[in-house]
């Protein structure tokens, strides 16, 4: 599949991805792509998130490849029974851990538990190994309860503007290996 031939939705996590963030920096970058706006983004309420994810893939013309960090991968996950349009694939980033009770913020939890079911289109779960919001394992366990392939970033922190991410080049190279497979 090539970029022009879907709607890459950018679904930010907990407050949003900054102009330094490679979210941003990607939706500016690609032709087809557009945010996922949250009605509040430091007070995260699942079914807010989980609707505005469902409601922007239902209204896409094109095959949807979604592309989210953090809380936004919890809030598409959670959204998956709610499309009922075309999901050609996601790429998904340092997924929180939402059932450890000592990560903090404490309403990450609130959009757990993640559901153990395969994801019915294809993923790859991108994970570091000291990211401060989950376990290595934790996000390798959810890879494989959603049948995603599993990419282990080394130590890379939250994969964010903060952990040095901001253009993130290399992640830029995965998706598009990734979408390289996606059937359009």
């Amino acid at each position: 599949m090539r970029i022009s031939e879907a709607d890459i939705l950018i679904v930010p996590g907990y407050t949003g991805s900054s102009d330094q963030h490679w979210q941003t920096r990607w939706e500016q970058k690609l032709s087809t792509a557009r945010r996922v706006h949250q009605r509040e983004w430091s007070k995260p309420v699942r079914e807010d998130w989980t609707q505005a994810v469902a409601d922007a893939v239902n209204e896409a013309v094109k095959p949807v490849v979604l592309v989210a960090h953090s809380l936004g991968v919890a809030a598409v996950v959670q959204a998956v029974p709610l499309f009922r349009h075309r999901v050609a694939g996601a790429f998904f980033v340092s997924p929180p851990d939402v059932a450890d009770e000592t990560i903090r913020p404490k309403h990450l939890m609130t959009f757990g538990p993640y559901p153990r079911d395969p994801l019915p289109f294809p993923s790859v779960v991108v994970a570091s190994r000291n990211d401060p919001f989950s376990t290595f394992e934790a996000a390798e366990d959810a890879a494989g309860a959603w049948g995603s392939l599993f990419v282990d970033a080394g130590e890379a922190g939250h994969l964010n503007a903060d952990s040095g991410h901001g253009p993130w080049p290399e992640g830029l190279l995965t998706f598009g290996k990734f979408l390289s497979t996606l059937p359009a």
